[in-house]
């Protein structure tokens, strides 16, 4: 197995700094070894102090693993102080071969509060800058490094080669704290790299910075080289911000389990819904299962897009034998009930499944005697040859977002239809089994209601 070295501060949080860097480094399968610099006293809230760990202390650290293990890469983050970068560097100078090394000069927390003082920088900057394969700065710390004002992607790369000419081989200069579409600016001193992004919704966005230099020294450490590196650390990035975390009171962490965590789901989704499909047929579905027939789908984990949602691609039939499901679940098979679900997962994020059923119209009197709740959205026509499950999504969206951080997720949403679109109703449930279940439940209490 590849080794990384991570040289870095400690989060209490685990959101970024050492706690961080861990996770994304066994997230990419390389080895991750420690060397803590310093110690912070914050969470999502806020940075109260920050204490460097001494010295010698350092450099006893260093030298307890560099003796005993071999090192691939390495990442340094918060150094803490002037004379931690220069014990990092003189040891690290001293090995027989520089390993591939990633620097993220980490000079201030993101929810403000500086980790590096001025009269530090030279330190940092004479000691380790020659030293790095790679450099990736922020838009705050390459000003802060240049002393130039930046603005603009074209500012960004005049940074990126003035610190480029300071010795590392390579820098990312991140452009997210840019106005408008964020674009990174990759230079190796000569030739230089424009990489636009898209500006995400991404409340959670705390370790954001080291969760892209370990990514990229754990693909430096598994043989990518830089450009390639860069791509696949940034693809990471984009996803763990997608799907941050909303834990604590402040900006909650980034979740690079994100894309793992769905690939490993995947063949459970399927599974789960094909077990669902086994009892829909079994205990016949046929009574609710309306004109357009029926559908039940089911999201991976953290899902990007429709083709991270399965459902079966020949409907849920009522025939006169009862319910027949023709072929087996498939991701990406509906579109339609793909985008809708997501919709409803974009606002509740644990309704990952939902199931197509004939809507009655004292759905919202019953719905309650099952302790369900019932979100009508407004109907809108059909788009001509659209399948039915082509949902007002915008009115959807508009009608699932919560009034209050409490409001619980509803159990129901009904369409009542109109010019030529048929009413239905989508069970909403956290598994596909859930849903069905709650499926046959409304069946029973319908033919109990005398429907």
């Amino acid at each position: 197995m590849k080794t990384l070295l991570i040289i870095a501060g400690s989060d209490p949080g685990a959101g970024a700094g050492l706690q961080q860097d861990l996770k994304t480094a066994t997230l990419l399968g390389v080895y991750g070894l420690t060397v803590v610099t310093a110690l912070t006293v914050q969470n999502t809230r806020g940075l109260w102090s920050v204490h460097p760990v001494a010295p010698e202390l350092v450099a006893a650290q260093l030298d307890a693993v560099l003796q005993d293990f071999p090192i691939d890469a390495v990442k340094i983050g918060m150094v803490g102080s002037g004379a931690n970068a220069a014990v990092v560097a003189a040891r690290l100078r001293d090995l027989p071969e520089l390993p591939l090394m990633v620097l993220d000069p980490v000079l201030a927390a993101g929810q403000g509060g500086a980790l590096l003082p001025d009269a530090d920088l030279e330190a940092l900057t004479i000691g380790l800058f020659p030293l790095a394969t790679l450099l990736t700065p922020n838009v705050p710390e390459a000003a802060r490094l240049t002393g130039l004002a930046i603005d603009t992607p074209a500012a960004l790369e005049d940074a990126a080669r003035r610190l480029a000419a300071r010795g590392p081989r390579w820098v990312l200069a991140k452009g997210g704290h840019l106005p408008g579409p964020p674009v990174d600016i990759l230079t190796d001193g000569r030739n230089a790299h424009h990489l636009e992004g898209k500006r995400l919704p991404a409340p959670n966005h705390h370790g954001s910075g080291c969760l892209l230099a370990t990514a990229l020294a754990a693909h430096l450490a598994r043989g990518l080289a830089v450009p390639e590196a860069v791509n696949e650390a940034r693809r990471l990035v984009v996803q763990a911000l997608r799907h941050g975390l909303p834990l604590g009171g402040g900006p909650g962490p980034v979740n690079p389990y994100a894309p793992f965590a769905r690939e490993l789901g995947r063949y459970q989704v399927l599974t789960e819904l094909a077990a669902a499909g086994e009892r829909l047929v079994r205990e016949d579905l046929s009574p609710l299962i309306p004109e357009v027939m029926s559908n039940l789908a089911y999201a991976a984990p953290y899902p990007e897009g429709p083709e991270d949602v399965a459902a079966f691609p020949a409907r849920i039939l009522k025939t006169p034998g009862g319910t027949l499901i023709p072929a087996a679940p498939a991701f990406g098979a509906v579109p339609e009930l793909a985008a809708l679900l997501l919709t409803v997962m974009a606002h509740h994020p644990t309704r990952r499944a939902a199931i197509r059923v004939k809507c009655y119209p004292d759905i919202g009197r019953i719905a309650p005697l099952l302790h369900w709740r019932a979100l009508e959205v407004p109907s809108s026509p059909p788009a001509p040859g659209a399948e039915p499950d082509a949902a007002p999504l915008q009115a959807m969206a508009q009608a699932l977002a919560p009034r209050t951080p409490t409001e619980p997720p509803p159990d129901i949403l009904y369409f009542q239809g109109d010019k030529g679109k048929a009413a239905v109703m989508y069970i909403l449930g956290e598994n596909p089994v859930q849903a069905a279940e709650r499926a046959l439940a409304l069946k029973q209490a319908l033919r109990a209601a005398g429907h």
